[in-house]
């Protein structure tokens, strides 16, 4: 969008950052400011979902903003412009056909910071800390008092700009007075179909609370699918939307994007990549399941969450250590086999934005409490929808625990550039053969897939063999090497 005032203002355009390594697109999930709003160096504008986590975005200088260059819901490659910012000067009106001399350019986007770090890769450095009055760009409403009484005729006036559809899909409210909530929170008020900016909050210092959240709900649940869908043509709707404006659609759309676009990429790489084999073995687990309530009873061990998800990670870094081969990956470029001397251990996460695989780094280096401590955190972390993409890079072998959905086991799917994953189902009580007698036992079964193009089926039976025999026996953790 172009406007008169662009001859008193240096216009900056803050482009989509790679908040992960590597990353080429981020889908943008909120917009915290609106066309007109004053942000400030620092202030974050908007949140966005990557392959890998979600990411809230702070704008590195002061200024206006002038055009949100894309609705919420789009996917936005690396590179591309999402907001731009008035800076430097201007006190001339929007509609004004003339305004002062322009001042001088802003500076590149890469110019060098004084004095401050940046907060996140790839941004710029703040061009003024004078904070300017808010204007409204060309074509909206003249004379309305605030910002937040100007977004509902901006979003109606014909001439307004596209960007400006996330007004109705966003919190109304100007970016320096937006809600304070910790992203979770934003996360679930966005499911929930929640307001931020109607929530009363009651956490310290004026924050929005998950409970400020769902008590914000229960009143608003019938009333929130309508407006939603209704004044946002241009937006991209949620994926419970389609069902709620159409309840008698037989169909419903949902767009594929985000972790799921990513993990579904992934997985058929790595299915038509990596020859997949698939083994199993059904193991008696009763004295693993007594001593971990014997470990949660232990005073020592106080604050430790202690599982059986503990116990499989443990037997699988002792299969692992005993059968160091299995740790390695194809080296398709140099037809090399890398063996890896430290064990990323992935746990595959369940979490409302989809699977993901944060990694424990170094696992095979630390104590059963502190791979408790790190398990604990890794799993929390993902839930809350906190973990970085750091977090998820460079794992080498992998634990899906399907037994938590009562899945006795399955036939799991490398994670590209691994060699093995090891399945963990259900623990249940079955009648088993016990010192020559029928007895109810606690069994489960494992399943190891493994890329058979550097690991054979002998090394795949022993390094399963191995877990197996150490949740039989979980003595052997003291006596294996």
């Amino acid at each position: 969008m172009t406007t008169m005032t662009e001859s008193a203002q240096a216009v900056r355009e803050f482009k989509m950052p790679d908040v992960g390594e590597g990353l080429t697109e981020a889908e943008i999930l909120k917009w915290y400011v609106q066309p007109g709003d004053t942000v400030t160096d620092g202030q974050v504008v908007c949140e966005v979902e990557t392959a890998k986590a979600a990411v809230e975005l702070p704008i590195p200088f002061d200024g206006t903003v002038r055009e949100l260059r894309f609705p919420e819901g789009t996917t936005v490659d690396v590179g591309q412009v999402i907001i731009s910012v008035a800076v430097g000067g201007g006190a001339a009106p929007a509609a004004e056909p003339e305004a002062a001399p322009a001042e001088a350019p802003a500076e590149a986007e890469d110019a060098a910071p004084k004095g401050r770090q940046p907060v996140l890769v790839g941004y710029g450095v703040s061009e003024s800390s004078t904070k300017r009055r808010a204007r409204r760009p060309a074509g909206e409403a003249p004379a309305a008092p605030a910002p937040e009484a100007q977004a509902a005729p901006a979003a109606e006036t014909p001439a307004a700009p596209a960007p400006a559809t996330p007004v109705a899909n966003g919190v109304p409210v100007s970016g320096a007075g937006r809600p304070l909530a910790k992203p979770p929170v934003r996360k679930l008020a966005k499911d929930l179909g929640v307001d931020l900016a109607a929530v009363v909050p009651t956490g310290e210092g004026g924050v929005v609370t998950r409970e400020d959240v769902h008590a914000a709900a229960a009143p608003q649940a019938p009333s929130t699918p309508a407006p939603a869908a209704a004044p946002q043509p241009q937006g991209a709707p949620e994926p419970a939307q389609p069902a709620a404006t159409a309840p008698d659609a037989r169909e419903t759309r949902i767009p594929v994007k985000g972790v799921r676009k990513a993990t579904a990429q992934a997985m058929v790489g790595s299915a038509f990549t990596a020859p997949h084999v698939t083994e199993f073995v059904t193991v008696d687990v009763t004295r693993t399941m007594k001593l971990v309530e014997k470990m949660k009873a232990d005073k020592d061990l106080a604050g430790v969450r202690v599982n059986p998800l503990l116990m499989v990670a443990r037997a699988l870094l002792v299969a692992i250590r005993r059968n160091p081969d299995v740790n390695a990956a194809w080296d398709e470029a140099n037809q090399e086999i890398v063996r890896k001397h430290y064990v990323n251990l992935g746990i595959a996460a369940a979490t409302p934005r989809g699977l993901i695989v944060p990694n424990i780094k170094d696992a095979q280096a630390k104590t059963l409490p502190e791979l408790a401590a790190a398990l604990g955190e890794l799993v929390s972390t993902a839930r809350e929808g906190r973990t970085s993409p750091a977090d998820m890079q460079g794992g080498t072998v992998t634990i899906t625990n399907v037994g938590v959905f009562g899945v006795d086991t399955g036939t799991p799917i490398l994670n590209p550039g691994e060699s093995a994953i090891l399945a963990f189902g259900a623990v249940k009580w079955q009648p088993w053969v016990h010192k020559g007698k029928v007895k109810p036992r606690q069994v489960t079964t494992l399943a190891l897939s493994f890329d058979h193009r550097l690991v054979d089926g002998e090394l795949g039976s022993k390094v399963l063999a191995d877990v197996a025999a150490v949740l039989e026996h979980p003595k052997r953790l003291l006596t294996w090497t």
